[in-house]
């Protein structure tokens, strides 16, 4: 996703530090991700959920980005659990 800038929500943080995952490993999920679901309609901004992998794990980006700046706003961060998600991680079970 190609991003201005990045912001962080004081719950993407939370989250982040709740399951030890690393500022550097988002920031690269967010330039080198694979959008796997498009939320148009989400508001303030449209958003995306974004797949990628750090120190070889699955990881889930909820990206929010303004269109007119690029500015962009994680809004929260997980690794997806193998029972809810496809062995791919692009789909729900």
């Amino acid at each position: 996703m190609d991003c201005n800038s990045v912001r962080y929500s004081r719950h993407a943080i939370e989250r982040m530090f709740q399951r030890s995952i690393r500022p550097d490993e988002v920031a690269e999920c967010i330039r080198l991700g694979e959008a796997i679901a498009n939320y148009p309609d989400d508001s303030p901004y449209p958003s995306a959920l974004l797949l990628g992998f750090a120190r070889g794990l699955p990881l889930h980006v909820l990206v929010a980005r303004e269109d007119e700046t690029a500015d962009c706003y994680v809004v929260t961060v997980y690794r997806p659990d193998p029972a809810l998600w496809g062995s791919d991680f692009r789909t729900r079970r």
